[in-house]
């Protein structure tokens, strides 16, 4: 038999075996490749230590928890692009997408709210807006998105989606509420809260049509 067909056979196994069972957090960590992202963070930690020159701590830190971030969804966009290659080998036929017990749409949107929040927590720094209030609002926003989407990694209820909503809403019109219209962070917060909006609608659609999963980390 070859080693293609064992592991289809070993992923029709623990399919049967892992219907009617849950994801717990574990799989949720498993998703963002921990090891791997352990080793992003070290190595960006290294190159803060022995650049030339200070660097503010609370922007070292902030920096080193978006490399975190940014890496964790790198390894979950990974998981999900390669589902289909996982299921039909013996070593990765077990991990959360192809074992059946996380979904791989549930998965995308999720990391995908994680990656967004990063951005637009980050963007004040990448491009340069004005100190104050835009500032502000794209640190809350962009932290308020990030832990939505870390929460519904964890532990899914539907509230977090109806909550993503919101908040991506809020980031849509807040450049015309705030009064910074015109500008490049006007831009960033539109395409960034429309994309989050969009994401949080797909996700109540498709509860609507399926159930929503548990976790026995509940």
């Amino acid at each position: 038999m070859s080693l293609a067909r064992r592991g289809i056979n070993l992923m029709q196994i623990n399919r049967s075996i892992l219907r009617g069972s849950y994801a717990n957090i574990g799989d949720y960590v498993a998703l963002t490749k921990p090891r791997v992202m352990s080793l992003v963070v070290f190595t960006a930690l290294v190159g803060l230590m022995v650049a030339p020159g200070g660097i503010d701590p609370f922007t070292g830190v902030v920096a080193l928890l978006c490399i975190a971030a940014g890496a964790g969804a790198a390894g979950a966009l990974n998981m999900w692009y390669d589902a289909d290659i996982d299921a039909v080998m013996a070593r990765t036929a077990m991990r959360p997408i192809p074992s059946g017990r996380v979904s791989r749409s549930e998965a995308l949107c999720d990391v995908a709210n994680l990656i967004l929040g990063a951005i637009l927590f980050v963007s004040p720094w990448m491009f340069g807006f004005d100190a104050g209030t835009v500032s502000t609002n794209a640190y809350i926003t962009g932290i308020a998105i990030a832990i939505l989407a870390i929460a519904a990694l964890a532990a899914f209820a539907v509230w977090e989606e109806w909550l993503n909503l919101v908040v991506g809403l809020w980031a849509l019109v807040s450049p015309w509420v705030l009064g910074f219209q015109g500008t490049t962070a006007m831009t960033v917060h539109v395409v960034i809260g429309a994309a989050v909006a969009i994401l949080a609608a797909i996700e109540l659609w498709m509860l609507s049509q399926i159930p929503p999963r548990l976790t026995t980390g509940r």
